[in-house]
C-alpha cells in the first residue's frame, strides 16, 4: 500500500488571529479560505511541501455536535489541551528566535531531547502547542 499524508487539522477559535500567525510568523502560504454558514476553514501549507495541507478549522466542526460537546471542546482549547502539529526544521534555534521575536508564546526553549531531536514549542493564538524539531547531529557547522 502506498499512502502519504495529505491534510491535517488544527482547531482555531479565531481565523483572523490565526492567519497572520501561520502566514507571517511561520511563513506558510494560505491556499484556501472557505466558509459555510458560520464556520470557516482556512488551508495553509509550506511552500516546500505543496502536497501537504494544514486546515485551520473551527473547534468541533461537526454540525451535529451538541452545545455541551462544543463547550467541552472550547474548554479544552482554552486550556491548550488540544493537539497541534510538529514541524521539522534544519535549525531549531533560528526558528525559535524568529518565532519568539515575532511575538510567539514560548512553551519550551530549544532543548536536546533524549529521543534524538532538538526541539522547541510555542502556542498558536488559539492555544495549540506547535513543536519545531531538528534531528540531533544535523546542526549547521
Amino acid at each position: 500500500m502506498d499512502i502519504t499524508l495529505s491534510q491535517c487539522f488544527i482547531a482555531v477559535d479565531d481565523h483572523d488571529r490565526a492567519i497572520p500567525f501561520y502566514r507571517d510568523v511561520l511563513g506558510l502560504e494560505v491556499r484556501g479560505d472557505v466558509g459555510f454558514g458560520d464556520m470557516r476553514w482556512v488551508t495553509v501549507g509550506s511552500p516546500a511541501q505543496p502536497d501537504v495541507a494544514i486546515v485551520l478549522e473551527p473547534p468541533l466542526a461537526d454540525p451535529n455536535a451538541t452545545p455541551a460537546d462544543r463547550q467541552a471542546v472550547a474548554d479544552l482549547m482554552a486550556k491548550g489541551l488540544l493537539r497541534g502539529v510538529i514541524f521539522a526544521t534544519q535549525d531549531c534555534d533560528a526558528a525559535f528566535e524568529r518565532i519568539r521575536e515575532a511575538g510567539g508564546e514560548v512553551v519550551q526553549e530549544p532543548t536536546d531531547q533524549h529521543y534524538g531531536v532538538r526541539d522547541c514549542a510555542f502556542r498558536d493564538p488559539a492555544g495549540n502547542v506547535l513543536r519545531f524539531t531538528q534531528p540531533l547531529g544535523t546542526e549547521d557547522a
